[in-house]
């Protein structure tokens, strides 16, 4: 066989050979969606997402990849690409491997360069309720101190209680909407670890938080 024909020969072999890579592959492809459904994207940390870091495009960029996962197997709140997730900020650092998910993430917002915290006391973000009540007096509620207020959900045969859980603390910021329904906030509060453990946990089981101005 000449040269050039062994050249044609090679170069016909390899075309069957990806040919037959891709069938192969397209075939696992079917497979996968016979055994497992439809496929669909999903944002994945490839690097550890520290709480409170603001994820800009470079760290988008280093930090997190898109996979397809059968749909059955993805968290309802997942992301799909690393746009949905440019200008949010961890709400607990996010592991490497981990999916990155939308309850995870909040809105990345500063604590006023002016507001200082006395000491044992750090900004902590809380979903709150009833926000509008802190301006119905008029005036500007950020700066201002308030009492934070817990409702609990019943219980058996009892009634839910309501208590105070945090009273004076600074309001450092207040960003309407929050990830709740309508008339809830995000509040940026100045607390000491007891009293953001408290409404931490109180986030995941009460009926209610509410923030009411100081009186």
């Amino acid at each position: 066989m000449s040269r050039r024909g062994r050249a044609v020969a090679f170069l016909l072999a390899a075309a069957l050979a990806a040919a037959a890579a891709a069938a192969l592959a397209d075939g696992y492809g079917k497979s996968v969606v016979r055994g497992y459904g439809e496929l669909r994207p999903v944002l994945i940390a490839s690097a550890d997402l520290r709480r409170g870091r603001k994820i800009d495009p470079r760290l988008a960029a280093e930090a997190l990849e898109v996979r397809r996962v059968p749909v059955r197997f993805a968290p309802p709140t997942v992301l799909a690409a690393p746009r949905e997730a440019l200008g949010l900020t961890p709400a607990v650092t996010i592991p490497q491997g981990s999916y990155v998910l939308a309850t995870s993430l909040r809105a990345g917002r500063t604590v006023p360069s002016g507001s200082v915290l006395p000491r044992g006391r750090r900004p902590v973000e809380i979903l709150v309720s009833g926000a509008g009540a802190l301006s119905a007096f008029g005036g500007q509620p950020v700066g201002a101190k308030v009492d934070v207020v817990v409702s609990t959900e019943p219980s058996g045969s009892g009634s839910g209680r309501t208590y105070v859980a945090a009273a004076g603390v600074p309001l450092l910021a207040l960003t309407p909407g929050g990830e709740g329904g309508p008339g809830e906030a995000t509040a940026t509060l100045g607390l000491t670890r007891p009293q953001a453990l408290r409404l931490i946990a109180a986030e995941n089981f009460a009926r209610s938080v509410t923030v009411i101005p100081r009186g």
